[in-house]
Formats: structure tokens, C-alpha cells, sequence
């Protein structure tokens, strides 16, 4: 069944029985029916009785607290939601002052707070929502049964919904726009994958190809959080619809998306909404997302836009019953008929509306509606004196007090669920105010944006990494982060958060800020790249100085490259970025080496110019010299350009995007193929033809997202390995590292030895670029353990100098360009 837009509000969200068999609802558990669903549903709602009560929900994205709202729709109970632990102000706030009946906890369980109710409840109340999520006021949204069937039906209609349909619950339920994608899909027999991971998590798209989920709906920041992760959500198996809503995206981006839909075969919905019309009041065709994407679209069925002096008024059967403001509103009944958006806006000729700015001072943040005024309140109970100013960007909170800045982004992000990074901070001297003695914040809107205070936790150890003040806004990857500062980056987030997210590369330090410290452990869950280079190092001078004979480490060096290659360049979204990120990349690897190999050659070491300037494959001679020690770099820096060469051509970066396995696995094919034709026979395994195909394995490794990607990737590093060097042991330690590469992510080793391996994996050029330098003399007299401890001191050591000064010319660089600055305060005098 598919609900067509002329659909009357005769279906209804609780009516699950007609459905059947269907499945309703996925999770870990497996397959919930829609007619398994209609008997949990009948349960719960003999645990809330007959008599209507108050119902607080404390929400997730599960199966039980999804019983507990059906079953109060069913049974009449108006029912309350909040987030699953209501910690943040606001929550307190709604609890303490609407004193509900009965709590439903987010494991299905019921407290009662009393026999019956002490309440008068209007029969046509259904829910009660804050105003797009949470606005830190008890004031909520009292929407009705029919405001609730009739939005759904609205939305099934538009978006075509129908048994087909399944959605990932990617927002939360107390969220006006996470809770229509449940109504919509469960009243046009649609189904819900239940999760509750984050959009920027590999795990939740692995998931959602699993669960054969076909929808993603997501507000700006959902879309901001999928840029910087790197991952290639828009080609997920099985996507065919995408909604935004919950405020206005940037148009460059609805039309990027709009337009990797059509490639991909997905629709992208821009939809404009508010609590007070229980969701949606417009949609934005798919067919025009890419023509006209600074527009809202046309209304939903049922309703009617007019403008009035320049404002936004919406009438439809959605439009709400009103505000409740204190228990004795929840008698009310309907208040209004039509809904004030607020919202400023045109109609186009072609007769798309399109909002262009805000009546009043409410503000609207990443689906989040701001009391501007109730927050200079709510911080002034808190005892610190501010003044506050939005704009699609960022809330700027201005203070006076120096100690300030933290308190008042915690108050202001916990009671307005807004993500760190999205509230700015700023010290004035005083407050500008106008001639009457108001504050002037026009003012304070036209203010600089200031440098940001002094960076502590994340943000300064992302400052001694860099060399500069880091923003909130800013990742590891925006600020140009490669495989050398990765490493020392990693320890350092590991020493303040204890347990590293995954994809910490692609997060924010606000959000990284936000995780909660975990306990610190005798065990570090290192990443195995770090361990595998330090590993291969190890092995690589301890097989020079004779310790051993484990020849291998510097080919399995190639494909670790290869794939941190891969994660931190070559999944920049344009060609223009990935070429920036490889030129960054193989200069911050070939400088070093450059500066070494020249002072060698001046102090008549025994190197040649073409080694210096890594032309020895071109220039070099054709016999194993000295020369060829660092055939390692050069095949490194040449195959990292040639791959973002070939990369940069349209018709391949095209196919790169939607199908980046496959191009990294046709490369390997090639560059496997032309090692056999190596100039040099003699060194062939050295030469960049010969050895380019590891570098490529690695990026192939990197690339491998599914189970069987890596199962057909361990079986190409096994058939391509074997045999190569004719040398079976040597071909069994590559094989190794690779599948230890692609299988293992992380690994635990204990604490200060992992600290041991991280710095030894940071400092792994420079011991290898410096040691042939080092060795030999010890390991001549007979001092083979000596050899390789003073190999690995030295290049410690010039690590550590090279990394001192590296960071002192960049910071300079930095002041000289304005870059880098200092805190300052700004006077309105």
C-alpha cells in the first residue's frame, strides 16, 4: 500500500493490526511485525488503564519506548516526551512543572506517580512536544490526534510511502522531525530501522545496507557531519530517499546532494516545518532541488501559505492546538487556527516560497528553535551577565567576566541540545547599548568574529600538534592533518579521552570536547597502522644491523602508507582538496629526507644529487647503490602524485565517488601488471614500477568497507604476494601486515609500552632516513643491540628537533599571515 496525497485523515498512526505480517520495525533483535507490534502496543496499554493519564516518555530510538507512545495514542493518554535520561535543564524543568501521571522509561517499564490523574486533559490532546526539540522553557506544543494523522498522511503522500519504504531513525523521537518520519512510515505501512548510532559512524552504514533501509533524514548538521567524515554514504546499497529539514542548508549543498542523487539514484526532499504544525508545512519537489534550492518549496497537502506584511502564516489541519504553559493549558482546546510562522519570506513567480529572514528575536540552529531573550535569562539565574545574537551559523554569547566562557557554552548547549561547536563565546570590555539605554545588539551582530580564547582539553592538543590556535569547528582533517602529525595526535587525544572514537579524524573538536573522559586503563586500544609502523621500522633496522634476517618491513611500510594515503587525502571530496592533501603529504615525508640526504652529499657521505631531489629511479644507476636506500620515498612520493593525477581526471573521479573500491582495485590490476616491466631488473623490487602496487594495496585496503570487499581483498593480497620475492618468509610478513591491516583496527597493548610504540611509529621516517648514517660503525665492531638502539636514538632524536623547529617556523609563518592569534577583549567604549 501507498498512501496517495489525497489521502482523507481517516488512517491512523496506532491502527497497526490491518498491516499484518509486514515487518514494522528492525533492530538488533531482528524482525518486529506489524501484527507483533499491534500485541505489544494492546499490553502496554492495559499497564496505562483505561482512565487518561499524563504520560512522560522518556524517548530512544527502540522498540519499547516506540510501544509505550503507540499505546498512548491508542488509549488517549497524552503522552509528554523528552529524551531518554532527562539530565539537561529543560527536561528538569518540563518534569517539575507538568507533574506527570506515569512515566514510560525507555526499557518499556512503567512508574506510576499516582492512582488516576490529577489532571484535566482535553479529549483532542494527544502529545506534547517541545518546540523543535528543546527551546529551555516549560512552554510546549499540545498537538491533537487529528494534527498528528494528518501530517503523517501529508508526508506519506509526498514522499510516496508505502510497504516499500524503510527509514533509519537517524533523529531523535522527542524531535518533532524524528518523530514524523515514525508516523508517516508506521501509518503507510512503511517499516523503521531502530538505531541510535551517529551518521558519521562507518558502523551505521554497514547497518543501514544490512537492514535494507532506503531512507536518511537529516537536518544541516546531519549533511555538515557526513561531509567531514569521509564517507561515501550517498552510495549505500539500497538509498533511494533522502529528506532535510530542521532548518535552512546552504544551497551549494542541497544542490551537490540533489545532484549525487540523480548519479546515485536517490531523491532529495528539502523540507520547511515547525513543531506548531507537528512537522512539515512544505516540501521542495526532488525534481527542482537542484534548480531552486534556496526555496521551501510549495505547501503540503491541506495546507495554505499567505503572506502577511511580509510574514509566513500557514493554515492546515496540522497547525496545533496551541501552547500549553502550565498543567492547567492541557484543558485547553484549540486556540488558533492559523499558525504565525515568524518565518519572513516571498513567493516566487513560479510559485515556490522561499524564507528569507526572522521576525523577532527567535533564532533557529541546527533544527533547534532559540529563545534569544529566555537564554540571556536563564544564564543571568546562573549569575553571568550576557547577551546573546544568532544567525544561521552560530549562537554568539558576549560576557563581561573572564572566567565565564565555559560556563555559559555548557549552560547554553545543555538546555538548547545545540552542538558545541555552534556556540561561539566572546569577552567585551561592556555591552553596546543605544541611545535610550538598550542593549545595541545590532552592534554586537556587526562585532569580528573573535580569535578563539586560550584553546584547552582537545583543542590545545590539537594546537601543539598544528602549531596554531584550532577552532571548535575545525577536525584533524579541515586542518590538513596527514600520517606524520596523525600518530602524535592520536596519543595525545588518547591521554585526555582515554577510549578515541573511530572516526575522530572527521569530528570536530567540539565534538570531541563533548565525549565524556573514559577511565584510564592498563591497556591502550592502539590502531593498528601505529603499531604496524612501528613494527615494520623495528624489523627494518634490526635486519640491517644482523639482529635478525625478516626482510619485508619496508614493503609492508608501503602499504601502510598507501592506506593512510587513502584516509587522509584521498577521501577529500574534490580534486582541487586531494591534490592539496597528496602535496602536503608527500612534502611533509620528503623534506626531511631532502634536508638529511643534501647535508650527507655536502659532508661527502656518499649520496648523489638525484637522491636528494628522490630522481634516483630516473637519474640513478641501474646497479644496487647507496643510492637506493631510500627507493622506499621516492616510490612513496611518485605513486602518491600519479594516483591524484589519474584522480583528478573527471570521467575517473566521477566513478572514484560512487565506487571508490573499484577504481582502487582497478589500479592495483594495472600496477601489478606493469611491475613485471620494472627498467631496472636489477632492483626490481626498489624501483617505483616495481613497488607502486603496494603503496595501491594499501589505498585498496583502506577502501574495503564490507565484509566482502576485505574478503576479496585478503584474497588478492595473498595471490599477488606469494611468490614475489621467492622468498617465503618474506612474502608471509607482507601477507601479514596486510591482513593484519585490513581485519584488525585496533589492538590492545599495554599502556606505557603503547605511549613507547605511538612515539616510535611518529619518529619511523626519520629513524629510517638517518640510521644507514649510524649503524655501521657499531655494527662493524661487534655491537649489534647497540647498533640498533643508538639507530633509534638518533632518530629520535632528529625527530624531535626537526618537529620543535617545524612547529616554531609555522607558528611564525602563521602570526606573519594574521593567522594565528592571540586573545584579545573588544571594547564598544
Amino acid at each position: 500500500m501507498t498512501v496517495s496525497p489525497g489521502s482523507a485523515v481517516r488512517a491512523r498512526i496506532d491502527d497497526l493490526a490491518r498491516y499484518g505480517d509486514a515487518p514494522a520495525l528492525l533492530d538488533e533483535s531482528g524482525v518486529t511485525t506489524y501484527a507483533e507490534l499491534d500485541e505489544l502496543v494492546s499490553r502496554r496499554l492495559d499497564q496505562l488503564g483505561e482512565t487518561r493519564r499524563l504520560v512522560l516518555l522518556e524517548c530512544a530510538n527502540a522498540l519499547q519506548p516506540l510501544v509505550t507512545y503507540l499505546a498512548a495514542l491508542r488509549g488517549g493518554h497524552p503522552v509528554l516526551l523528552v529524551p531518554g535520561q532527562p539530565s539537561n535543564r529543560a527536561a528538569e524543568r518540563v518534569l517539575s512543572s507538568y507533574e506527570p501521571d506515569v512515566v514510560g522509561h525507555a526499557d518499556g517499564s512503567l512508574t506510576e506517580l499516582r492512582p488516576g490523574t490529577r489532571h484535566d486533559l482535553h479529549p483532542d490532546l494527544a502529545v506534547l512536544l517541545g518546540t523543535s526539540g528543546s527551546t529551555g522553557t516549560p512552554k510546549l506544543v499540545r498537538l491533537s490526534h487529528d494534527n498528528l494523522n494528518a501530517n503523517a498522511t501529508a508526508i506519506a503522500g509526498f514522499l510516496g510511502l508505502g510497504a516499500h519504504s524503510r527509514a533509519a531513525t537517524t533523529l531523535p523521537l522527542q524531535y518533532c522531525y524524528g518523530l514524523s518520519v515514525v508516523n508517516s512510515h508506521l501509518l503507510a505501512g512503511g517499516s523503521l530501522w531502530l538505531t541510535e548510532q551517529s551518521v558519521s559512524s562507518p558502523d551505521l552504514w554497514a547497518g543501514f545496507a544490512r537492514a535494507g533501509a532506503t531512507s536518511l533524514a537529516g537536518v544541516p548538521y546531519t549533511f555538515e557531519l557526513l561531509e567531514r567524515s569521509g564517507i561515501d554514504w550517498a552510495a549505500t546499497p539500497g538509498l533511494r530517499q533522502v529528506t532535510q529539514a530542521g532548518g535552512r542548508m546552504p544551497a551549494d549543498r542541497v544542490r551537490a546532494i540533489a545532484r549525487r542523487g540523480e548519479r546515485e539514484g536517490f531523491d532529495l526532499f528539502v523540507m520547511y516545518g515547525q513543531t506548531e504544525a507537528t512537522a512539515r508545512m512544505a516540501y521542495l519537489p526532488p525534481h527542482l532541488a537542484a534548480s531552486r534550492p534556496e526555496t521551501i518549496g510549495v505547501p503540503i497537502e491541506g495546507g495554505e501559505f499567505r503572506l502577511d506584511d511580509g510574514e509566513l502564516v500557514y493554515t492546515g489541519a496540522n497547525v496545533m492546538l496551541g501552547y500549553a504553559e502550565s498543567p492547567a493549558d492541557l484543558a485547553l482546546g484549540a486556540t488558533l487556527t492559523e499558525l504565525r510562522t515568524g518565518d519572513l519570506a516571498v513567493q516566487h513567480d513560479d510559485g515556490l516560497y522561499e524564507v528569507t529572514g526572522r521576525r523577532s528575536r527567535v533564532a533557529k540552529l541546527f533544527g533547534t528553535r532559540l529563545d534569544l531573550d529566555l537564554a540571556e535569562r536563564m544564564l543571568g539565574e546562573e549569575g553571568i551577565e550576557a547577551r546573546l545574537v544568532a544567525d544561521e551559523r552560530a549562537l554568539r554569547v558576549f560576557h563581561t567576566e573572564p572566567t565565564a566562557a565555559a560556563a555559559a557554552r555548557a549552560i547554553v548547549t545543555g538546555a538548547h541540545c545545540l552542538p558545541p561547536h555552534a556556540v561561539e563565546t566572546q569577552r567585551l570590555v561592556s555591552f553596546p547599548v543605544t541611545e535610550n539605554g538598550k542593549t545595541d545588539y545590532a552592534a554586537l551582530r556587526a562585532l569580528p568574529v573573535d580569535a578563539p580564547a586560550a584553546p584547552v582539553d582537545v583543542a590545545s592538543a590539537y594546537a601543539g600538534v598544528f602549531g596554531r590556535a584550532v577552532g571548535e569547528g575545525e577536525s584533524f582533517v579541515s586542518l590538513g592533518g596527514d600520517s606524520l602529525s596523525y600518530v602524535e595526535t592520536y596519543v595525545r587525544l588518547e591521554r585526555l579521552l582515554g577510549k578515541v572514537p573511530a572516526d575522530w579524524p572527521g569530528r570536530t573538536v567540539a565534538e570531541l570536547s563533548a565525549l565524556e573522559p573514559g577511565r584510564r586503563r592498563r591497556m591502550s586500544r592502539l590502531e593498528t597502522p601505529l603499531l604496524l609502523r612501528a613494527l615494520a621500522i623495528l624489523l627494518i633496522v634490526g635486519s640491517h644491523v644482523d639482529l635478525w634476517e625478516l626482510m619485508g618491513g619496508a614493503h609492508a611500510l608501503l602499504a601502510i602508507f598507501g592506506f593512510n594515503l587513502a584516509r587522509f587525502a584521498l577521501d577529500r571530496p574534490t580534486a582541487r582538496e586531494r591534490l592539496g592533501a597528496v602535496g602536503r603529504l608527500v612534502a611533509e615525508m620528503m623534506l626531511p629526507a631532502t634536508l638529511w640526504v643534501t647535508g650527507v652529499i655536502v659532508l661527502g657521505g656518499g649520496y648523489h644529487w638525484p637522491t636528494a631531489l628522490a630522481l634516483n629511479n630516473v637519474l640513478g644507476e641501474a646497479p644496487w647503490t647507496d643510492d637506493w636506500r631510500f627507493w622506499f620515498l621516492e616510490a612513496s612520493a611518485w605513486t602518491a602524485l600519479a594516483i591524484v593525477m589519474l584522480l583528478a581526471l573527471r570521467p575517473v573521479a566521477a566513478v572514484y565517488q560512487r565506487r571508490p573500491f573499484a577504481v582502487a582495485l582497478g589500479v592495483l590490476a594495472v600496477t601489478f601488471a606493469l611491475h613485471a616491466h620494472a627498467a631496472n631488473p636489477k632492483v626490481a623490487y626498489y624501483s617505483v614500477p616495481g613497488a607502486a602496487w603496494f603503496l595501491v594495496l594499501g589505498w585498496l585496503v583502506a577502501c574495503a568497507r564490507t565484509t566482502a570487499q576485505r574478503l576479496v581483498v585478503s584474497g588478492v593480497t595473498a595471490a599477488t604476494i606469494w611468490g614475489y620475492f621467492d622468498d617465503p618468509r618474506r612474502e608471509l610478513l607482507v601477507i601479514g601486515f596486510v591482513l593484519t591491516l585490513l581485519w584488525v583496527p585496533r589492538m590492545p597493548v599495554p599502556r606505557l609500552l603503547g605511549h613507547l610504540v605511538a612515539t616510535i611509529a611518529s619518529a619511523s621516517l626519520f629513524v629510517y632516513v638517518t640510521h644507514w648514517q649510524v649503524y655501521p660503525p657499531l655494527e662493524d665492531s661487534g655491537h649489534r643491540w647497540l647498533a640498533l638502539l643508538a639507530s633509534f636514538g638518533v632518530g629520535l632524536g632528529v625527530w624531535a628537533l626537526y618537529t620543535r623547529g617545524r612547529r616554531a617556523v609555522r607558528s611564525k609563518f602563521l602570526v606573519n599571515m594574521g593567522i594565528r592569534r592571540s586573545p584579545r577583549e573588544t571594547s564598544l567604549g
